[in-house]
């Protein structure tokens, strides 16, 4: 990749992106002898299955006589994964390719001397330039290059985590001495853009006391992309679990899968992915995160790899729910025993929440309410209600509650 430069200079930059290598796929369509012969539907004759192609085979030269010149059978298949098209030879890449978002951005930088005398004092720079800021990849100012000769050069790689989208620029700079002694500056500048490899769309849905958060995950590149780890990292007063489907034919290897966990596979050119999780509230924050009224529920972390290796990862913006209300007292049950006697006292444990002008935002307190049962079977416990005795003001009851009585 060669860039833009100004007036005359002995030094010139030259730029090669450093990735992975891509498969060489033969063009040529090989095929099997049978297929221009028979149909696929001679073999459901299993006479015909067992004598056609040893039949055939006879009539075909041997595709390891290396004597025969003809090329005659280099269309046919000699393997199974010949229809593949693979040859097993890599291909370097022969542009500067694709640059994804969360992926390294490698380049092989090498500064020519194209001139007949040799070139001193060399201070080299190079840095990335976005829309937002720029980042210095190499600078030998503090130790400059002695010397490049005539024809000769200097070689370095610079990295760089790719974290914005959009436009970017590589700018190499050389402050050098001239044949004659003249101080020369050259600026070299390579352009390239960098896009989104994925794209993350998210639903929200909360059911009583659980939300239910599904990550739709959507390749956008042309390669598969196989993903290591896509985690939920709940915020400070959620826990999260990941939803899997049932796998009790499996039980057996669940240890050896968790060590060996396979990559999950999303095809290339739009292909998509969906990631449930199933989120709740501390039990000890929840009065806590209902005062404060906040809905942040998280962010994903994803890693992948593409074809051969190269990996990626991206972190997503905080992931918000459904707003919780804010409410000034709330009365929730803890905990109600388990057997309940008639004409016996019981004891309900409750917790009362408050989040007045004139209390502590967090103020919270535990307490038990004695009961007694005076009817047999089905009850129902009602009309529990917090009642402000200053503002005269009640608030919101406790939920109806249904319980058993039995006999003593």
């Amino acid at each position: 990749m060669s860039g833009t430069r100004q007036g005359t200079h002995s030094l010139a930059f030259r730029v090669m992106r450093l990735c992975k290598p891509s498969f060489h796929v033969e063009p040529p369509l090989q095929l099997d002898p049978t297929d221009l012969l028979v149909g696929e539907d001679i073999f459901d004759d299993p006479l015909a299955a067992s004598h056609l192609p040893p039949l055939i085979s006879r009539h075909v030269a041997n595709p390891i006589d290396s004597s025969d010149l003809s090329y005659c059978t280099r269309f046919l298949l000699h393997h199974p994964s010949d229809s593949m098209g693979l040859s097993g030879l890599l291909v370097l890449p022969q542009s500067f390719g694709a640059i994804f978002l969360g992926e390294t951005f490698c380049s092989y930088i090498s500064i020519n001397n194209s001139s007949n005398f040799e070139v001193r004092d060399i201070i080299i720079k190079a840095e990335i330039q976005t829309e937002r800021q720029r980042i210095l990849l190499l600078d030998t100012s503090k130790s400059p290059v002695e010397s490049i000769r005539a024809g000769g050069r200097y070689d370095f790689i610079v990295e760089h985590d790719v974290k914005e989208l959009g436009a970017h620029t590589l700018v190499c700079t050389a402050l050098y001495n001239d044949g004659d002694g003249e101080r020369k500056y050259l600026p070299q500048f390579f352009k390239f853009s960098v896009s989104n490899p994925l794209s993350v769309r998210t639903k929200v849905r909360a059911v009583k006391e659980t939300t239910y958060l599904e990550a739709c995950i959507e390749n956008h590149t042309k390669s598969n992309l196989y993903m290591d780890q896509v985690d939920f990292e709940p915020s400070q007063h959620w826990s999260s679990t990941l939803l899997k489907a049932n796998e009790n034919h499996l039980v057996g290897n669940d240890s050896t899968r968790e060590i060996f966990k396979p990559p999950i596979l999303i095809r290339s050119g739009g292909g998509i992915y969906n990631f449930p999780y199933k989120l709740r509230l501390s039990s000890q924050d929840s009065g806590q995160v209902k005062v404060e009224g906040t809905n942040i529920l998280g962010k994903l972390q994803i890693t992948w790899r593409r074809n051969l290796g190269e990996p990626g990862r991206l972190q997503t913006q905080q992931i918000l729910g459904t707003p919780i209300a804010r409410k000034d007292v709330e009365l929730l049950l803890v905990e109600v025993p388990s057997v309940i006697n008639l004409d016996r006292p019981f004891s309900v444990h409750l917790n009362l929440t408050m989040a007045l002008p004139q209390l502590e935002a967090s103020g919270s307190t535990d307490f038990h309410l004695n009961l007694i049962a005076t009817k047999l079977g089905v009850q129902r416990i009602t009309g529990i209600t917090v009642f402000d005795t200053r503002e005269k003001r009640n608030y919101d009851p406790l939920p109806d509650l249904e319980i058993f009585v039995d006999m003593d």
